[in-house]
């Protein structure tokens, strides 16, 4: 078992808790002993640990400094059952077993013993560049959250920020030389409330998890209240966006609310909503911090009330309904069957401009046909009778023709309800009750004149008309707006790989929410072994092109349809079985997405063609380079060795003396060259060793100005002595302020040399090379860096233009970077910056000032 003390900020108190809770269980009879504990002079922290068995520490040593450490294997020798182990995000000295503190204690488990340990919220990955903004200082111990996470209890350590700054001011957690320092830094009242905020909310998370998993495992559907959470309900349209920014209101007056927004997709074939909407609706909920999720139901409030209560959600936001007062009367739509059936959860039915509209059957959606035949069939039973009620009384009144217009009325009513059958029965019911009660003789079936005969015939044939007239209009309009839906996929689809703005997954991504399918897979076949006589092959055949969704097909047995897009590509569906009416779809989403993978193929071979074509460039560039660049100091040298050689001459000594010099200046610069062009050529294979160490820049630039010989004599020098040092290979940084320098005094003009200067900013120290030179064009600057580019042959001795290409490829390989300013008042600086290198007090112990 793992217990972990989370404290957010150094000095809360969770060593000392640590202990506490050891000290118990050690009063309980539990074998308890200290595998490691850092009191950090803390008094009342060290008075806490008297009593208890503590391991004898390993003591290392590391660049000439003693450092103890835990000693592992000595704790498992020991086998407590119960071991107290400070500091869980500890980097171990080098030479120890694991690098981290977190992988012993994970040894110690898996040994059986248990863990009581400690972390501060500032070491968790996950928080890392959030504290490094709120306290501008870079954690450089970390360990993952789900180390911490999987613990089986984690307790909080809390104290408010002035409750710490007091104990800060008492000295009871720093010396009193420090105290000011780390009041004025890093224990500021904001870094702290921040800190602690963290984590709680942190703990929050961790505590969401164990509630969900105790109601999972428990049956639990009801919502418990623990935190707000606030679901928005999603139909595509275009009223979305305000539902979206209603719910993200709400959710931020209950700081810490989670907000989610939910679609529901019926179970059935394209699905209704336009694309695009929910695209921009999903960008738009991520972007308030609020996730999008999609859940397929053919009952929208009782998959709504699922979702919510599966979320344990707070609160739901719905729009309000769009359906005219006629469709309220029949059925009581969705947000009422929510709000009657929601429980515990507070419903807001928000108002929107498309309520305002018309109110259309949302296209795609399935067309219950049993369910309005039933409707128009009540109708039929109520509306008829109610309405023959109502004018036998003004019969007399009333000729046979008006009364036949008034129930072809209603007829046309029943019609737009339950379609066709419901209406045809309609019109049978008002032709029979129109012959009892309105045809004389009255009450009886027996119709006295012709001409009423004839009325009723063409009462009967005009209203079985209407109704197929209705029937047949309704159908048309289904018809056009699952069209108008199926265009707007295909352009959704074509567009996406002409203009090359969606990727293959997000394609096929597209696929399976416009059809609610559980997972979309692109096969591609690996063998042309002919297929199995089921017509399928086997999964060995084929490979996994791309895929989205759960679960992955091998093979197109194993999904409930695919589409071949040709003899090497299939698409395989998993979650249903589409109507053939969609087939004409899912075979263009099929075709989209063979052409996406071969743009995608096609970048990735333009892409591994750049590569090529740079080596070739830098290829042609060398052969440029040694036929000109490389020539002249190797004639220079040639010459002066020949008339050395030459007996016909006899030099005096001077002369002699100046031939050797020449011959040895030209050695040393094409010398220098080749070693640019080597180590050009093992940056760009990254076959280049770096062995980056703590250096001293104060020791380093005077070897680099040394290097340059008399003309570096000039240059100004500006480094401190207790900067800090940094992490570089001490020969490639020389080498790196050598080419600099070098630069430098070729550009810089008579007496104004150039000068070295550094200082460090946080976790940076920046060495900048300044000259007043002619300086660079800002559209240069980028160019200088690249292999054999030269800003210009009018100063100095020329060159091939490797050195200030090889210098940022040295610094970038050890971790730094190097950029190219303007100086103030005309010239060029070079800023190389590298990062600090960390302290043996900083490295192993976290509880020191930040």
């Amino acid at each position: 078992m793992l217990r972990v003390y989370l404290g957010a900020a150094p000095g809360v108190g969770k060593t000392y808790r640590m202990l506490e809770e050891g000290q118990r269980r050690r009063a309980r009879g539990t074998d308890v002993v200290i595998g490691y504990v850092e009191p950090h002079d803390r008094p009342l922290t060290t008075a806490m640990a008297e009593g208890l068995e503590a391991v004898p520490r390993r003591q290392l040593t590391y660049r000439g400094a003693h450092f103890p450490e835990m000693d592992l294997d000595a704790v498992l020798a020991r086998r407590p059952k119960v071991a107290l182990v400070d500091e869980m995000a500890h980097t171990n000295v080098p030479g120890s077993r694991h690098e981290k503190r977190w992988q012993d204690i994970e040894q110690l488990l898996e040994a059986g013993i248990d863990v009581i340990t400690t972390v501060n919220i500032q070491h968790l990955e996950s928080l890392n560049d959030v504290v490094e903004q709120i306290t501008g200082i870079t954690q450089r111990e970390t360990l993952p959250d789900s180390v911490v996470r999987a613990a089986e209890q984690i307790e909080l350590v809390d104290m408010t920020a002035e409750a710490l700054r007091r104990r800060m001011a008492h000295g009871n957690i720093y010396a009193s030389d420090k105290v000011d320092a780390a009041l004025g830094h890093y224990f500021r009242v904001g870094n702290l409330t921040a800190l602690r905020e963290l984590a709680l909310l942190w703990l929050a998370d961790k505590v969401d998890e164990q509630l969900d998993r105790y109601r999972r495992d428990h049956g639990i559907e009801g919502t418990w209240e623990a935190r707000e959470r606030v679901v928005v309900a999603l139909t595509g349209g275009p009223e979305g966006d305000t539902l979206i920014r209603r719910a993200a209101r709400i959710a931020e007056r209950a700081r810490g609310a989670d907000l989610l927004a939910v679609h529901v997709v019926q179970n059935e074939g394209l699905a209704g909503p336009d694309p695009v909407h929910l695209a921009h609706q999903r960008t738009l909920v991520e972007s308030m911090g609020g996730t999008y999720h999609q859940v397929v139901g053919d009952d929208i409030p009782q998959a709504l009330l699922s979702f919510a209560r599966g979320v344990n959600a707070t609160q739901l936001v719905l729009g309000a309904s769009r359906r005219g007062r006629f469709a309220q009367l029949l059925s009581r739509g969705i947000g009422v069957a929510i709000v009657v059936e929601s429980g515990s959860i507070d419903v807001h039915l928000v108002t929107h401009e498309e309520t305002k509209r018309p109110w259309l059957r949302r296209p795609g959606v399935r067309d219950d046909a049993l369910g309005r035949l039933l409707l128009g069939l009540a109708l039929t039973a109520v509306l008829m009778p109610l309405l023959t009620v109502a004018l036998t009384g003004s019969r007399t009144d009333l000729s046979l023709s008006s009364l036949i217009l008034i129930f072809l009325v209603a007829v046309v009513a029943v019609s737009l309800v339950g379609r066709l059958w419901a209406a045809f029965a309609a019109a049978v019911v008002s032709s029979l009750l129109l012959n009892f009660y309105f045809t004389p003789p009255y009450n009886t079936w027996t119709i006295a004149e012709s001409e009423n005969v004839l009325a009723l015939a063409v009462f009967l044939l005009v209203a079985l008309t209407v109704a197929t007239t209705v029937n047949l209009a309704v159908r048309r309009t289904q018809q056009a707006a699952r069209a108008r839906q199926e265009a707007n996929a295909l352009a959704v689809v074509a567009g996406s790989v002409l203009r090359g703005a969606r990727p293959l997954p997000a394609l096929l991504e597209q696929l399976r929410e416009s059809f609610s399918l559980d997972s979309v897979t692109l096969l591609e076949r690996t063998s042309d072994v002919p297929e199995t006589p089921t017509g399928r092959s086997d999964a060995s055949l084929w490979t996994v092109a791309e895929s989205v969704g759960s679960p992955v097909c091998g093979a197109p047995s194993e999904g409930d349809g695919d589409v071949p897009v040709d003899d090497s590509l299939t698409l395989v569906l998993k979650g249903r079985t589409l109507d053939a009416s969609d087939q004409r779809i899912v075979e263009a989403f099929a075709v989209q997405a063979a052409l996406a993978l071969r743009q995608q193929r096609l970048a990735e071979q333009a892409a591994a063609a750049v590569p090529i074509a740079e080596a070739d460039r830098l290829r042609t560039a060398l052969l440029q380079a040694v036929s000109h660049d490389l020539r002249a100091p190797l004639a220079s040298a040639k010459a002066a060795v020949r008339g050395l050689r030459t007996p016909d001459v006899a030099f005096d000594e001077s002369d002699r003396q100046e031939l050797l010099a020449t011959a040895d200046e030209s050695l040393d610069l094409l010398t220098r060259l080749v070693e640019n062009l080597l180590d050009m050529s093992r940056l760009q294979a990254g076959a280049l060793g770096v062995h980056p160490e703590p250096t001293s820049v104060a020791e380093v630039v005077p070897l680099a100005v040394d290097e340059l010989g008399s003309p570096g004599d000039d240059v100004r020098i500006q480094v401190a002595d207790d900067l800090p040092e940094v992490m570089a290979d001490p020969a490639l940084l020389q080498r790196i302020l050598a080419n600099l320098l070098s630069n430098a005094v070729k550009y810089s003009p008579p007496g104004s040399p150039p000068t070295v200067a550094a200082s460090a900013h946080v976790a940076t120290v920046h060495i900048r090379v300044i000259d007043h030179g002619p300086g660079l064009a800002t559209d240069e600057r980028d160019r200088i860096f690249l292999p054999f580019q030269r800003s210009g042959d009018r100063y100095g001795p020329p060159g091939i233009g490797l050195g200030l290409a090889l210098s940022r490829g040295l610094a970038e390989a050890m971790g730094g970077s190097l950029d190219a300013e303007d100086t103030p008042g005309g010239g060029l600086t070079m800023d190389l910056a590298l990062t600090t290198a960390p302290t043996p007090a900083t490295e192993w112990h976290e509880e020191t000032i930040p």
